[in-house]
């Protein structure tokens, strides 16, 4: 990276520098589970035994302890939300979105299962892919140049969320 008079960075892009996105997961629970557990693994950490429960309240909440207790993920690493959810049964979503794993591509977790009950699944899926922030890391008050619309842009977030503002008034 090029340095202007010692301090700022002077960074380049092809395009217009975007925010990043947070990854989102899909887990499915199908059949007629009525009791059991399961575990889900993330890079390379498996969570503690999830207790199934039919109440939705109660499963997200299980969930999202049991991720944010992973060393990878950490507290408040993950937002777990109902998605089509009944009694238990249905879709839950994930969104990383801590500080260990915002604003990036993550591995898709995997299931593994122990719930009984008729013939019950568990299925994970990539709901939107994580994207990295356009030069994350750069510091409050670098510079971006748009190379292909000869635009210039200072980072007026920080450098774990850069906020990339059209410095003056642009065409």
């Amino acid at each position: 990276m090029p340095v202007i008079e010692g301090s700022i960075g002077l960074l380049q892009n092809a395009g217009a520098p975007v925010a990043g996105t947070d990854e989102v997961q899909t887990i499915t629970i199908g059949g007629t589970p009525t009791a059991g557990t399961f575990t889900l693994t993330f890079e390379g950490f498996t969570t503690a035994a999830i207790t199934w429960s039919n109440v939705n309240a109660t499963l997200i909440a299980a969930i999202d302890s049991a991720l944010e207790l992973l060393p990878n993920v950490g507290s408040s690493g993950v937002v777990t939300a109902v998605g089509t959810m009944t009694a238990g049964i249905g879709t839950a979503t994930v969104t990383f979105s801590g500080a260990n794993v915002a604003k990036r591509a993550v591995s898709t977790m995997s299931a593994t299962s122990s719930l009984t009950g008729t013939a019950p699944t568990l299925a994970v899926a990539e709901t939107t892919p994580g994207v990295a922030p356009t030069s994350g890391g750069a510091s409050k008050g670098a510079l971006l140049v748009d190379t292909t619309n000869g635009k210039l842009y200072i980072n007026t977030g920080t450098a774990a969320a850069p906020t990339w503002t059209v410095a003056g008034t642009q065409t």
